[in-house]
């Protein structure tokens, strides 16, 4: 049976949690698993580096640190906005996700807390600075 490489289009699925046990995210709930192609850069780099010679049909535990992750978190890309550069239309919510525009273009970023005056924005990834833990099954190799 063959091993994942890269360049092969896999199809896998899989469960993310936090070390807490907090479930964050999971194919088997949306019924169907993943399909990328390894080696694009698709997946974070410890998810890849994870389903590497697995051979289809099998399955590994890993612990992925915020480096092979979505990196460390910043506290510099967190930003105070006044309420008025948000549009009159959104009622700003903590844990909200909002598009905005910057000098490097449109990046996500999530509200963080929200006033009557004021509104901070971070712009970190959800899951940066977390150590998460993946359940992964390689459920086929498609193509190489």
């Amino acid at each position: 049976m063959s091993q994942a490489k890269d360049g092969d289009k896999i199809r896998v699925h899989y469960t993310g949690s936090l070390e807490d046990g907090t479930e964050f995210d999971s194919s088997y709930k949306r019924g169907e698993p993943l399909e990328i192609v390894l080696g694009q850069g698709m997946l974070i780099k410890g998810f890849e580096d994870a389903v590497l010679g697995l051979e289809g049909g099998g399955k590994v535990k890993t612990t992925i640190s915020p480096e092979d992750g979505y990196g460390p978190y910043h506290e510099e890309h967190t930003f105070e906005v006044e309420r008025s550069q948000i549009p009159p239309e959104i009622n700003p919510e903590v844990g909200m996700m909002l598009q905005v525009n910057t000098e490097q273009g449109v990046t996500n970023v999530t509200i963080k807390s929200a006033t009557d005056d004021k509104v901070v924005l971070d712009g970190n990834h959800p899951l940066a600075g977390q150590t998460m833990i993946f359940e992964i099954e390689l459920v086929e190799i498609l193509a190489s």
